[in-house]
């Protein structure tokens, strides 16, 4: 179990929904959006209004909208000290491999499993490097 406040980015409903759910069963109050770009405005919004985001988890590939790399390089202007996790179902890609290059705090496999997802977001917010799983359980 956790607390605080999460925004999902992932562009497939099923995904989102899923991970909502599974994320508000784990304690957590979780926002989601399905671009980029409204990850970027949301998340600016809400630092703004004094109500920031504890992390984000933020899907690699968005088809016709703005992926993960972009959307973290973005964000990280916004909040050099942003807690990213990337999400990819790809784990052949490059920034699954090799996450924090990239900027990103922890890594989830697609599909993951319930505990996975907890104990990665737990220690990215506990600023801690154990408890990620780059690969698929």
């Amino acid at each position: 179990m956790g607390t605080g406040r999460i925004l999902l980015l992932d562009d497939e409903e099923d995904n989102r929904q899923s991970t909502h759910d599974v994320l508000q069963r784990l304690g957590y109050t979780v926002e989601f959006v399905d671009d980029g770009a409204l990850a970027i405005g949301l998340y600016q919004e809400a630092l703004e209004a004094g109500t920031p985001v504890d992390a984000v988890i933020i899907d690699l590939t968005i088809p016709g909208g703005m992926g993960g790399k972009e959307t973290l390089k973005e964000l990280r202007k916004i909040d050099p000290g942003i807690k990213a996790i990337v999400s990819s179902g790809y784990s052949n890609d490059p920034v699954m491999a090799d996450y924090r290059k990239y900027g990103f705090s922890g890594v989830v496999s697609k599909p993951c499993r319930i505990t996975d997802l907890g104990e990665t977001l737990r220690a990215v917010l506990q600023d801690k490097t154990s408890g990620l799983h780059p690969k698929r359980s």
